[in-house]
């Protein structure tokens, strides 16, 4: 070589170069390696965080921060409804109660009870009705009211009966509507058939604007229609559209709200055959 060039490293020093590279080459890429996975499994606890708090959003949660809102509080349910009617208020076997349940099996006790309050009904009427004192009231501001509302006039063609009357009524007991002696509402004072002032009585009454109207008012001046068609197998007797029963305003409102549409069944009693 000349002289002004640098002398040239031997064989075994370049040797040992490159054998450091290359170990340091292998280092840097294991170190490398471990920061890359380090990064990667930070990122990935991230992800699932945040999966967690988007499944918690699923079942009520925030999805957009991760929190669980409290539960919204339920709302009452409504009460259930009391029947708070006492059906016991008032007798249905003693005479002298406006509750009094009177059928061909359940006869009056006596069975020639007269109410001692009988007065004479200031209503038109075919013959002079009687009818205790409440009862009557009731009849007044019933036609009254007809009169107000719809310009409908009734008129009574029969209230109370006496035993002996219904005795001559009954006869041979061959006509079903007319109930024996001692099982007679009309006995009670309680009871009266209604029919129109211009003459519309008994079976014409059903048809008639006056009819339609009692059935649809009398329970809110306490009459019940005593005997309808569809109860036939129920009170023992034909339908009388013009055969009206005063039991109070109490009872005749809670037997109409409930649906009910005669003493027997509103009270649990037997029913009673047509042929008895």
């Amino acid at each position: 070589m000349s002289a002004d060039e640098p002398d040239q490293p031997s064989e075994a020093v370049q040797r040992r170069r490159l054998t450091v590279a290359g170990v340091l080459s292998l280092v840097l890429v294991a170190v490398a390696a471990v920061v890359i996975g380090a990064v990667a499994g930070s990122a990935q606890g991230a992800t699932s965080g945040s999966h967690a708090s988007a499944g918690e959003g699923a079942v009520g949660g925030d999805p957009s921060t991760g929190a669980t809102p409290r539960p919204a509080p339920s709302q009452p349910s409504a009460p259930a409804a009391v029947d708070t009617f006492d059906t016991t208020a008032r007798s249905i076997d003693d005479p002298a109660s406006i509750w009094v349940v009177v059928n061909k099996l359940r006869p009056l006790n006596p069975q020639d009870y007269e109410p001692d309050d009988l007065v004479e009904v200031p209503v038109a009427h075919t013959w002079a009705p009687l009818m205790r004192q409440e009862a009557s009231d009731a009849a007044v501001a019933m036609f009254q009211a007809a009169a107000d509302e719809a310009d409908l006039y009734l008129a009574s063609n029969s209230a109370f009966r006496s035993y002996s009357t219904q005795v001559d009524l009954y006869g041979d007991g061959s006509d079903p509507t007319t109930a024996p002696p001692g099982a007679s509402e009309h006995q009670t004072g309680l009871a009266m058939d209604i029919g129109a002032e211009n003459g519309c009585t008994f079976e014409c009454l059903e048809d008639s604007p006056e009819g339609e109207w009692l059935r649809a008012n009398a329970y809110r001046f306490g009459f019940l229609l005593r005997y309808p068609a569809d109860k036939v197998d129920v009170t023992g007797y034909p339908h009388e559209a013009w055969h009206y029963r005063y039991i109070g305003v109490e009872l005749a409102t809670e037997m109409h709200d409930t649906g009910f549409t005669t003493l027997e069944e509103f009270f649990g009693l037997p029913a009673v055959p047509l042929s008895t």
